[in-house]
């Protein structure tokens, strides 16, 4: 089966579908590794984490396919991709499309902001007509080669014209031929709830995190989330906030043995390299070699007939 035919199944199925947010090799592994069935691209994550800037569009479309290439690449299971605006108009959109599914993710989100975008949870967020927006969905859908690609169509129009709107244009999208509709920025429940039951087309819902700051969308269980009849949840930013959370402490570390001269040992913060060979498969390497490479060769680089990386 393929991975577009996966991802439809698992929309298809009873349960709802939970979607860490990836954005390197590192995450996108662990997420496969944790028996998460599909993953997404964070396009603020790989614009932070892979060229340092912020989430307002200074990211190419090229970057952005060949981060996705590359992750789709290292692992099994179905990745959709962040595509921001389409990075164009409709015309644009239909060949962006293609790019996408040349790179092996199973579909992409495509949003109605005027470009350059911004994050949804952001503030100064400017929208383009529905029309508009509905002739870049109908371009995507035409786009694909693989009919099982999936078109999701982001609005964000809650923060900027409110939730009948939001809806109205969610089912614009969907007639146009959207295969799933993401309103982000969501206020609460209530308004999840309105969504899932005037729009005729799986939801997908964004889950932020926070203790210190109430994030945009109250935090909701995945139970309540499929109870409430939300499709899909995507939780863009999760990962992205531990692992700097994580290399803050790290380096906080360094500089207090820099500081003190105390020798850092602390397993209890960081992976060790047996845990970091087996998440990257070494293994793999290891099988090749010994099936491929000559036993004298063998003997030299490791000093047995047995590889052992």
């Amino acid at each position: 089966m393929s991975k577009t035919a996966k991802m439809r199944a698992l929309l298809a199925g009873p349960e709802i579908v939970v979607s860490p947010g990836v954005y390197d090799g590192y995450s996108i592994r662990l997420a496969e590794a944790a028996g998460f069935k599909t993953a997404s691209t964070s396009g603020a994550g790989v614009a932070n984490a892979r060229l340092g800037v912020h989430d307002t569009g200074l990211m190419s479309v090229h970057e952005n396919v060949e981060a996705c290439r590359a992750l789709a690449a290292a692992v099994s299971i179905p990745l959709m991709a962040d595509a921001d605006t389409g990075y164009g108009n409709a015309v644009t959109v239909f060949h962006v499309v293609r790019l996408f599914e040349d790179a092996g993710v199973v579909g992409i989100n495509i949003e109605d902001q005027e470009f350059p975008k911004r994050c949804g949870h952001m503030k100064g967020k400017e929208l383009i007509h529905p029309l508009e927006m509905a002739k870049k969905i109908e371009a995507a859908a035409k786009g694909r080669r693989d009919p099982d690609f999936i078109i999701n169509a982001r609005t964000d129009a809650i923060a900027v014209e409110g939730i009948e709107a939001a809806i109205e244009r969610c089912r614009t999208y969907v007639s146009a031929g959207a295969d799933m509709v993401f309103p982000d920025a969501v206020r609460g429940e209530d308004d999840i709830k309105r969504l899932v039951e005037n729009i005729p087309a799986p939801v997908s819902i964004n889950m932020g995190f926070g203790i210190r700051k109430r994030p945009t969308t109250p935090l909701l269980s995945m139970r309540q989330l499929q109870a409430i009849g939300v499709k899909r949840v995507s939780l863009p930013r999760m990962l992205p906030a531990a692992a700097i959370k994580a290399m803050q402490t790290a380096l906080a570390l360094m500089k207090r043995s820099i500081e003190t001269g105390e020798i850092l040992d602390r397993p209890d913060l960081l992976a060790s390299i047996d845990e970091i060979k087996v998440l990257m498969d070494y293994e793999s390497l290891e099988r090749l070699e010994q099936e491929y490479l000559l036993p004298e060769h063998i003997v030299r680089k490791y000093g047995s007939q047995t590889v052992k990386i």
